[in-house]
């Protein structure tokens, strides 16, 4: 209990801190009239808070550590990618994130259908390789529409979010691919051989309705 709570004190700071980054990048922004950079600490700011709102709204608790890579990863594309430019300064920073974004998409689409799997009112009953396929193929498909919506910006409000083009989107697709696969193989064995995969056991562990395992019916589909 001890170390939740020190866990759950880090991400407070760490929340705070980041916040009050980009307070102080807003006010920097106004006073050299740099509009781009200001709409970019505005909205990193408005993420910071989303995914405690979206899990409020649904009745769910994000583990500490979940909200930690969270604010993490939006700390590390946002505030240091775009106005510190770590994008231009290191070039593999993208390649990193795009990976990371895979890992992340890949374990919400996995818990996405894993919980819809195990609800009494779906007459439906997911294989393992089947919910593993669906969480890899859910982080590439917002892995596309994130490339679409780069391109989308670009062509349209003339930045440069694409880098050097259809390389840049091809690079960004397939490390966004290696991600999702090492959250999918993770996920299947989670379920298949009854493996404790730390990130997810913890989430189980802060929402104990969601195991509530489906009652069998002659009428059951699997697929």
């Amino acid at each position: 209990m001890k170390i939740i709570k020190k866990i759950y004190k880090k991400e407070i700071v760490l929340a705070n801190t980041i916040r009050m980054l980009l307070i102080l990048a807003i006010i920097i922004s106004i006073k050299t009239h740099n509009w781009l950079n200001l709409f970019i600490a505005i909205s990193t700011i408005i993420l910071t808070y989303l995914p405690y709102i979206i899990a409020r709204k649904n009745g769910i608790k994000l583990p500490a550590s979940f909200q930690i890579v969270i604010l993490s990863f939006i700390f590390a594309a946002q505030f240091l990618g775009e106005l510190r430019n770590y994008y231009n300064k290191f070039w593999w920073w993208d390649i990193m994130l795009h990976t990371f974004s895979g890992i992340i998409l890949g374990m919400v689409g996995f818990l996405l259908i894993y919980i819809l799997n195990r609800e009494e009112k779906i007459d439906l009953i997911m294989s393992p390789f089947f919910v593993a396929l669906f969480s890899f193929t859910f982080a590439l498909c917002i892995g596309a529409l994130w490339e679409i919506f780069e391109f989308t910006v670009d062509s349209i409000v003339g930045l440069n979010m694409q880098k050097s083009g259809l390389v840049d989107t091809m690079w960004d697709l397939i490390v966004d691919s290696i991600g999702a696969f090492v959250t999918s193989v993770n996920g299947y064995f989670y379920q298949k051989r009854h493996q404790q995969v730390p990130v997810i056991k913890e989430f189980f562990d802060e929402n104990p309705r969601f195991l509530k395992k489906k009652k069998q019916h002659d009428n059951n589909h699997s697929c």
